[in-house]
């Protein structure tokens, strides 16, 4: 199989340095196992070409290495040439997931229908409701039934 031309871009921005290639792996891992095991199993430490894995027991631990091969070609896939050989494990607690972020405030009821239909443009869900909730903010500073956030002191 020939290589391709240009170096691997993943090597080039995070083989600099041991911290950086453990990151990329760490970021890379809900990618290659998905959700639900990202949750159950994360990557602790890389020795060398062996990444090390924390998972609750033996359970899990028998589940990863059953996929292991796959795992591994998805951390390939994404990593290149930073990927890990090898997976090894270690048993105890595994911290928990990042919080998800808060949902997305209701647009108010006041803003125009065209400006809400002009925000069904925006592709992704939590930055339109976010657009609407703030440009929503920003036109209620200027209504006349609403009080001012700055307690009507105006801001000239």
């Amino acid at each position: 199989m020939e290589r391709p031309s240009q170096p691997d871009a993943a090597l080039r921005i995070f083989g600099a340095s041991p911290e950086r290639r453990l990151a990329l792996l760490r970021a890379a891992w809900p990618a290659a196992v998905g959700p639900e095991v990202a949750r159950r199993a994360e990557v602790v430490a890389l020795d060398g070409a062996l990444l090390r894995v924390r998972v609750p027991d033996a359970g899990w631990q028998r589940q990863l290495l059953r996929m292991r091969g796959e795992i591994l070609a998805r951390l390939r896939r994404i990593a290149g040439d930073l990927a890990p050989h090898a997976l090894g494990f270690v048993e105890g607690p595994v911290s928990a997931p990042p919080e998800p972020p808060p949902p997305a405030l209701p647009a108010p009821a006041f803003l125009a229908p065209e400006l809400v239909a002009a925000a069904e443009s925006i592709p992704d869900p939590e930055v339109r409701a976010r657009f609407l909730a703030t440009a929503g903010r920003y036109l209620g500073r200027f209504r006349a039934d609403e009080p001012a956030e700055d307690g009507g002191k105006g801001s000239g």
